[in-house]
């Protein structure tokens, strides 16, 4: 390999290390402030949503069934659908868009 590859993996293994290793040997006693523990709380969701989202849009061959299948999708879960009927309902909404936008 390459030193500027392995270079980046050094970099890569500290930071991931680093993010993983310093709230555990840093902070010993729980966490009482009220806005960091919310905070802290929906910081998985922002995440899976922030990198959900984009691929959503692109995944189509036309922004617009993606767009339609996110509005189902959002509609069905709200209703309480399930995972794979939502899921069922946003492809069926990608197929027959795809088919009629072809």
């Amino acid at each position: 390999m390459r030193p500027s590859v392995l270079a980046y993996l050094a970099v890569m293994s500290a930071v991931t290390l680093g993010t993983r290793i310093l709230p555990l040997t840093l902070i010993r006693h729980p966490i009482s402030n009220r806005f960091l523990r919310s905070f802290l709380f929906y910081v998985p969701y922002v995440t899976l949503a922030v990198m959900t989202f984009p691929a959503i849009l692109t995944a189509t061959d036309s922004p617009l069934a993606g767009a339609a299948a996110l509005a189902v999708g959002i509609a069905a879960a709200w209703m309480g659908a399930s995972l794979p009927q939502v899921a069922a309902g946003c492809c069926g909404v990608v197929f027959v868009l795809e088919l009629l936008l072809a």
